[in-house]
């Protein structure tokens, strides 16, 4: 019989288990190719999957700081390529592959990237959206790029030959590494900050998606589109088409594009603005001749060779309207003075005192008269009423209810007719003195 200290404990098997995968050097660099499944993407954390074929899967896990430096992004059912090694995780008992590095299988992983995050950003419409104009006369432009390029040469060359007067402020900036995309946000962030430039330039010289791929970073893109001032990008040769190009409000082929984009010929402008002095000269000139001419036919006008002609018909008129109002005033004042010597012959004291005391008596009557009729209107009016009542009350669809009617309603709506019912319909009976609810069992219709 076996001892038990022959017996291994589950922990003691599953260390055993875990030095013996650790130590096999043909499990140390291990490289597969499979389908990825269960995955669900975790932010700034490690990732957890698992890798199948049509035969078998195998658990995966990829720490952040290996996932991190993944350029595209893993998709459920997606076929990839991994490197890692194999090693069993003690508290479950189960093996798996730690992944350090992942690459689409058949596509390059850079350009993945770069389609994913192209479409992305397309359905925000981010490619779409209004573009900010170039300032056509601009004073200070900023420019981000290589301090050792030959972009920042090109550019200042441009510059200097079409538009001297603007200023150049070179903002230096990594364009190529895995720093570059955060120097140039920081650098966009930086001029915008400022406020002070009317247009931004970024750019740099020709090379592989990989010297490239700073521009296709998408902190880049929305610290491009974020931008108040707007963006000329100018990245690459013109066959190369980066993320930064298509965000832009406008993409220059070279930096010398970009540069002449960003400024006008000054000679040109100079011409220009010389021809409109001209224009407005002469402008000036021949409204200043008409100007003058209608001053001259103005000064010749009555109104200031004569001015007292303006008011000389204004000072008659008021002459005469003086005079009518007096005669108007004195015909006004005679007529009421004969109404008052009239009223005052016919009125005396004693006609004035008969006068009122028949009028009281008049009114005395006519107050009594008044009062007699108003109680005879009333009582007749009461006697109408309560005839007109008891008929009302007669007519009432209530006071038929008392004697045995009802009617019939559905929904809060009065049935009239059969063609308005339906076997097995809930209706509801009104009766004298209440409410009573009710279902058709049949609908018999009378024939005509």
């Amino acid at each position: 019989m076996t001892d038990r200290e022959d017996y291994l404990s589950v922990t003691t098997l599953t260390r055993y288990l875990k030095r013996k995968f650790d130590a096999d050097p043909y499990l140390g660099r291990v490289y597969l190719t499979g389908e990825i499944s269960n995955f669900r993407p975790r932010p700034n954390a490690h990732q957890y999957f698992s890798l199948k074929d049509d035969h078998a899967k195998i658990n995966a896990i990829m720490f952040k700081s290996a996932f991190a430096k993944v350029k595209f992004q893993p998709e459920e059912g997606m076929k990839v390529l991994v490197t890692g090694r194999i090693s069993l995780y003690e508290p479950s008992g189960s093996y798996q592959i730690y992944v350090e590095r992942m690459e689409p299988d058949g596509v390059g992983a850079l350009y993945q990237a770069y389609e994913q995050l192209k479409r992305k950003l397309a359905s925000e419409g981010l490619f779409e959206r209004r573009q900010r104009p170039l300032v056509k006369y601009p004073k200070r432009i900023a420019v981000i790029t290589s301090p050792s390029g030959a972009v920042i040469r090109d550019i200042i060359t441009t510059t200097r030959r079409r538009y001297p007067i603007a200023q150049l402020v070179l903002f230096p900036a990594l364009v190529q590494g895995d720093a570059a995309a955060d120097d140039i946000v920081q650098r966009i962030q930086q001029v915008n900050e400022l406020g002070t430039f009317d247009t931004l330039i970024i750019g740099r010289g020709g090379g592989s998606i990989e010297d490239l791929w700073p521009f296709n970073e998408e902190r880049v893109a929305r610290a491009i589109a974020a931008s108040e001032i707007p963006v000329i990008s100018s990245v690459g040769h013109e066959t190369d088409t980066t993320i930064a190009d298509l965000v832009a409000d406008v993409r220059a082929a070279t930096p010398t594009a970009a540069a002449e984009l960003a400024t006008p010929v000054l000679s040109e402008t100079l011409l220009a603005i010389s021809q409109l002095q001209g224009r407005l000269f002469q402008a000036m000139t021949s409204q200043i001749q008409l100007d003058r001419q209608r001053l001259e036919q103005v000064r010749q006008s009555y109104v200031f060779t004569q001015p007292q002609r303006l008011y000389e018909g204004y000072t008659q008129r008021v002459a005469q309207l003086t005079d009518q109002l007096i005669n108007d005033q004195r015909q006004l004042l005679n007529a009421k003075q004969q109404q008052v010597a009239t009223v005052r012959a016919r009125l005396s004291a004693h006609l004035l005192t008969a006068r009122v005391k028949n009028g009281r008596q008049q009114a005395d009557a006519l107050n009594h008269e008044l009062l007699s009729v108003s109680v005879n209107m009333i009582r007749t009016k009461k006697t109408q009423l309560h005839a007109l009542i008891n008929q009302l009350d007669l007519l009432s669809p209530l006071k038929i209810m008392t004697r045995g009617y009802s009617y019939v309603t559905v929904e809060g709506q009065v049935v009239k007719t059969v063609d308005q019912l339906s076997e097995k319909q809930a209706v509801t009976l009104h009766l004298a003195d209440g409410q009573a609810a009710a279902t058709i069992n049949s609908v018999d219709k009378e024939k005509d």
